[in-house]
């Protein structure tokens, strides 16, 4: 541990992780707003692109204040080493610069590039590009009607083709419908919106665009949500439940997935309630002793 190469990782993994630490907090909430979900994927491919470009003497002079604070010594830069798995005999030797830019400081930096352009491709980035043209803030300041008829033909088996060729003009008579309404003044994401919209019925009135958010709302930006779900499936569905009925999982998935806020409900009230059931066919207790786990 005491050698600049550990050094080097350490101080490179700090910067890393300090660049996406926002985005991977973001992906672990149970809902993320797609625009602002847009912008951190951005950013961070830009902070990543920059470092490639420029990050390099930075990253080089944190390391090497810190050895030096440390006691740490530094290998020469241009002395020549012999390339891993090759012997010096065979004439196969690079620099310790080029081991720590190339080897390592652009072998990362470019791994975590390809990551990002595959987790986030070409396609995915325009969904969201044409999702966020939903976000209702701003008096709809984003909203785009081509990008949102462009939708229609991504999600071909979800409109018929009459739908594909009246969603333009349903989306003009939309935005003009909501920016003179008051009510969606104060909406703030697109989840909002949606229930704005029912509130109002105009998910009836404007039918093929109360489709689109949805679909927004379907979006899979995070992934959080999905592996809790996996989770609670394997601690709930053991050997012994391998026979157990779908309802009553489905049940016990909702309230293991929710626990917070089925803690936080007064047990008293929800035994009233059953009590005051008129198929209930036993009585309750009135005062039950509580059963610590």
């Amino acid at each position: 541990m005491e050698c600049f190469e550990f050094v080097f990782i350490m101080v490179l993994m700090l910067k890393l992780l300090g660049i996406i630490n926002e985005l991977s907090h973001a992906k672990q909430t149970k809902g993320l707003n797609i625009v602002n979900a847009l912008e951190l994927i951005h950013d961070v491919k830009a902070q990543f692109n920059t470092m490639r470009e420029s990050g390099w003497d930075n990253l080089f002079d944190d390391a090497r204040q810190f050895c030096d604070v440390n006691g740490i010594p530094i290998p020469n830069m241009a002395e020549e080493i012999s390339v891993r798995g090759r012997s010096r005999r065979d004439g196969f030797t690079i620099t310790n610069l080029h081991h720590y830019r190339v080897g390592i400081f652009y072998v990362v930096l470019d791994k975590i590039c390809a990551k990002m352009n595959h987790r986030f491709s070409e396609v995915t980035t325009e969904l969201l590009m044409c999702f966020s043209c939903l976000d209702p803030k701003g008096s709809f300041s984003s909203f785009d009607v081509n990008k949102l008829a462009r939708l229609a033909e991504i999600y071909d088996e979800d409109f018929l083709n009459h739908d594909r060729g009246v969603i333009t003009g349903q989306l003009e008579t939309y935005i003009l419908h909501v920016r003179r309404h008051a009510a969606f003044a104060n909406c703030k994401d697109i989840a909002s919106l949606s229930q704005k919209m029912v509130e109002t019925e105009k998910h009836l009135l404007f039918p093929l665009v109360y489709k689109l958010i949805e679909l927004a709302l379907l979006v899979p930006v995070s992934t959080a949500t999905v592996e809790r779900a996996f989770s609670a499936m394997k601690t709930i569905k053991s050997k012994s439940r391998n026979k157990i009925a779908d309802d009553w999982f489905n049940n016990l998935m909702v309230c293991y997935i929710e626990r917070e806020l089925f803690n936080s409900l007064d047990e008293a009230t929800i035994l009233r309630w059953f009590q005051n059931l008129k198929s209930c066919k036993m009585q309750l207790p009135r005062n039950p002793a509580r059963v610590q786990p």
